[in-house]
């Protein structure tokens, strides 16, 4: 073999060393960034038809929150959107602790005044007693709500300086409404990173039971899973419901009606299982 034979054999041999080393760093990169879910933007989606509408986890469960009161009292999906939107608008779906130069003392979800009559700061400030005083205004100042656009009917209510606002936020309202209330299956999704603590069972189980009074979760002796009785749309909105609260709750899965929502895989999926029942299962210790 010539010099120049042998040069261009050990070139030809570092290429193939370095393509090795860097397809292997590739590898180790790709599995590291795998494990550690470093690219996983957490966020929850609800799709309804081709409008998909994106929220953080926790405005995700605040949305379900408001959605669960208002098919605690009995009222139509259309509730659910007016309220929805209206907390967007007032408080991005967030329970803050300020108001605005409009409101001073404006707290909570939907931004209620002490000052106006709407209760102690401290009521305001808890999410299930401002949907309901939310939802009772609605009542008795819009009974015709159903046959309203939401920004007038969110306004009759809210008496707030921007009454068009509300209908920047209509259809958001509207899709997570449709999936939170049941009548857009397997509509809400939520992206998440893997828990870092166990799951609490016992925690969902007062949240909802807080939300819904008439939801019954029936809790497996590890603490690990929960069954809850329930059937058609009911059933629809209590696993979305699960599902916007997975972050919160470490659920690692939820399903109904032969649809299971995996945290690890991102999304939807066929599952087994009655249309009897929602389950939901936890992060363990």
């Amino acid at each position: 073999m010539s010099k120049r034979s042998r040069r261009r054999w050990r070139a030809l041999v570092v290429l193939v060393i370095c393509l090795a080393v860097v397809t292997a760093g590739a590898w180790v990169a790709s599995r590291f960034i795998d494990s550690s879910e470093i690219l996983v933007r957490e966020h929850c989606t609800a799709i309804v038809g081709t409008d998909s509408f994106r929220l953080a986890p926790d405005q995700a469960a605040n949305a379900a929150l408001i959605s669960a009161v208002s098919l605690d009292r009995g009222l139509p999906a259309r509730a659910a959107s007016i309220g929805i939107a209206t907390g967007f608008q007032e408080s991005k779906l967030r329970n803050i602790d300020y108001g605005d130069d409009a409101g001073p003392d404006s707290r909570g979800l939907f931004q209620q005044r002490p000052s106006q009559g709407w209760g102690s700061e401290e009521q305001v400030m808890d999410p299930v007693y401002a949907a309901n005083r939310f939802y009772q205004e609605l009542e008795e100042l819009v009974p015709d709500f159903e046959n309203l656009d939401i920004t007038v009917a969110a306004q009759r209510v809210q008496r707030s300086a921007f009454p068009d606002a509300y209908a920047d936020h209509e259809p958001e309202g509207r899709a997570y409404a449709s999936a939170l209330t049941g009548h857009s299956p397997a509509a809400l999704n939520c992206v998440l990173k893997s828990p870092t603590e166990p799951g609490d069972a016992a925690g969902m189980s007062a949240a909802l039971q807080d939300q819904l009074s008439s939801a019954q979760p029936q809790m497996s002796d590890d603490g690990r899973s929960a069954t809850i009785p329930a059937s058609g749309t009911r059933g629809w909105a209590l696993v979305q419901w699960a599902v916007a609260n997975a972050d919160q709750f470490g659920i690692t899965s939820a399903s109904f009606g032969g649809q299971g929502w995996v945290r690890v895989d991102h999304g939807w999926a066929p599952a087994t299982g009655t249309d009897g029942a929602v389950t939901v299962t936890f992060a363990g210790p």
